[in-house]
């Protein structure tokens, strides 16, 4: 006997959460950077994030930009992708995009923000053995009220955070990040 692949319902599922959740942010926002990626993962990776995709149609969560009104931006170092990112995370039952960006914000840097609007909105497509998944991305840009860092990240993946001027070369969605900061300030002196 021949078991069905469920994954391609889970991935059927996902697609739609992510759409409905991609015309509802768009809806609510304007002004904001877009991008894509595509990303080829195992087996295990494709059920969690379409898993995530289908349940409120962003499986990496939400992140912030969080900025100084001087402009400097934080940035979190990622131990997993040996990265500086931009700090955020999975939703927990019952948040909201918005409330689990600023719960992430201050559990990995101890930064406390406004959100401000949404500055980022990704979509990411994600591919395993001929099944398709896509999922939004939203990120938030959020003036910081306070400043001093503090990294208590439960999850012990953030090793460090920083304000940066200048993004460091090995920073993830550098591009994407650097085309948003030049539209949020390009009115400063």
């Amino acid at each position: 006997m021949t078991s069905v692949d469920d994954l391609w319902f889970l991935s059927d599922k996902a697609c739609q959460t992510a759409e409905q959740t991609y015309h509802d942010l768009r809806k609510r926002y304007t002004d904001f950077v877009e991008f894509t990626r595509h990303r080829n993962v195992p087996r295990s990776r494709f059920r969690d994030v379409a898993t995530g995709a289908r349940d409120h149609g962003a499986p990496y969560g939400a992140h912030t930009l969080a900025y100084r009104p001087s402009g400097e931006l934080l940035l979190v170092r990622h131990e997993g992708v040996d990265m500086w990112v931009l700090p955020g995370g999975e939703l927990d039952r019952g948040e909201s995009f918005q409330e689990a960006a600023l719960r992430e914000l201050g559990e990995e840097s101890g930064i406390e923000a406004t959100i401000e609007g949404l500055g980022m909105l990704g979509q990411v497509e994600f591919y395993c053995d001929g099944n398709m998944a896509w999922g939004v991305l939203p990120v938030y840009e959020a003036q910081a009220e306070t400043t001093d860092i503090a990294v208590d990240d439960p999850d012990h993946e953030i090793s460090e955070a920083q304000w940066f001027d200048k993004l460091p070369a090995d920073t993830r969605d550098r591009e994407e990040i650097l085309q948003w900061r030049g539209q949020r300030f390009s009115g400063r002196a």
